[in-house]
C-alpha cells in the first residue's frame, strides 16, 4: 500500500493512495498528526488496516512532500561510477562519499512545477531514490542499516548548476532554491531488500530517456550511506537520505540541456512509482 500527504479543500491530510483517489486516514489518528509521527510509531500497519473497506474521500487533491518538515534531508553526490567520470578530472573513486543538506522548502510535491528562478536559468534534473528513516540510531552498522528504513520514495533533486560552482567546497546554494526539486509522490513501506538491491531508476524529460541505471552499481551502497551518516549525526524517524543520481543530467550534454518552462520530467522506479513534475518560471510579486 502507498501513503501520501496531500491537501484538499484547503486542509492537509495523509492517507492511502488508490487508483480512484485518496482515502483520508489522518482524521482517524489524532495522535499522529503527520506521516512523520506515523513513521516514528511504526504505524504503517495500522494505517493499512484502517484503510481496508473504506471509500475514497478525495479525488481532487494536491500532493505535498510525503514527510513534512523532516529534521534532516541529506543528499549523496556523485554516487555512480559514470557520474564520477562525467567530471573529466581524472579522479578515481573517492574514499568517502560527498554529502550536502537540502531544506524541506526546496522541494515540492508530485505533479507540481519545479520553479526556475529569474536569477539563473541553469535548472537541471537528477532522478534519485530517497529512503526515509524509521528507526533512529547512531553509529549504525552497515549490516543492520536496512532495519532502520521505514519507507521509500522518489526524488528529482533539481539543481541550479551555475550556483553550485559559486564556492570551492560546497554546493549548498545551488541545491536549495525554493521549489526547485520534488519528492514523492508517496511512501512505499520498505519490507524487503530487493526493493532497493534490484531497483532500476530511469529519468525521462518530455518522454526522452535521459538517465537509466541500477542501484546495485552505486559506489556507496545505501547500507554504507546509513552507516557513514549515522557515524557523525544521530538519525531520527522521518529523516530522508537522497541516495545519488545516475549519469545523464542535463549539464553533461554538449551543449547542456537545461530545463525550461513546459518541460515534463518523470523519475520512475518499478515498485515505487513515478514522480512527475512540470517546469515553470517563478512568478515575482510586483512592487509599487
Amino acid at each position: 500500500m502507498r501513503f501520501a500527504t496531500y491537501t484538499a479543500a484547503g486542509k492537509t491530510f495523509y492517507g492511502a493512495v488508490t487508483d480512484a483517489g485518496m482515502i483520508a486516514l489522518s482524521p482517524l489518528f489524532p495522535d499522529w498528526p503527520s506521516l512523520r509521527e506515523v513513521i516514528a510509531a511504526d504505524g504503517f500497519a495500522a494505517l493499512e488496516n484502517a484503510a481496508q473497506g473504506r471509500e475514497v474521500s478525495h479525488t481532487d487533491f494536491t500532493y505535498q512532500i510525503p514527510v513534512p518538515n523532516p529534521e534532516k534531508i541529506l543528499c549523496v553526490g556523485v554516487n555512480f561510477p559514470d557520474r564520477n567520470a562525467e567530471y573529466k578530472d581524472g579522479s578515481n573513486q573517492p574514499k568517502h562519499m560527498s554529502l550536502f543538506p537540502r531544506f524541506a522548502r526546496s522541494f515540492t510535491g508530485a505533479e507540481q512545477p519545479l520553479v526556475r528562478p529569474p536569477e539563473n536559468h541553469t535548472l537541471d534534473y537528477e532522478g534519485e531514490v530517497a529512503i526515509v528513516i524509521g528507526k533512529g540510531g547512531r553509529r549504525i552498522k552497515a549490516e543492520d542499516a536496512y532495519d532502520h528504513i521505514a519507507a521509500l520514495t522518489l526524488c528529482n533533486e533539481g539543481t541550479i548548476r551555475d550556483w553550485v560552482r559559486h564556492a570551492k567546497f560546497n554546493v549548498t546554494q545551488g541545491k536549495n532554491w525554493d521549489n526547485s526539486g520534488a519528492i514523492g509522490p508517496w511512501l512505499v513501506p520498505f519490507t524487503d531488500a530487493s526493493q532497493l538491491d534490484d531497483a532500476r531508476i530511469q529519468t525521462r524529460v518530455n518522454g526522452e530517456l535521459r538517465q537509466d541505471d541500477v542501484l546495485s552499481r552505486m559506489m556507496f551502497p545505501i547500507r554504507e550511506e546509513i552507516a557513514y551518516i549515522s557515524t557523525f549525526t544521530t538519525l531520527v524517524p522521518g529523516d530522508i537520505i537522497i541516495t545519488g543520481t545516475p549519469t545523464g543530467a542535463g549539464a553533461r550534454f554538449d551543449p547542456p540541456k537545461y530545463l525550461v518552462p513546459g518541460d515534463v520530467v518523470e523519475v520512475e522506479v518499478e515498485g515505487i512509482g513515478t514522480l512527475r513534475n512540470t517546469i515553470a518560471d517563478e512568478i515575482l510579486e510586483q512592487t509599487t
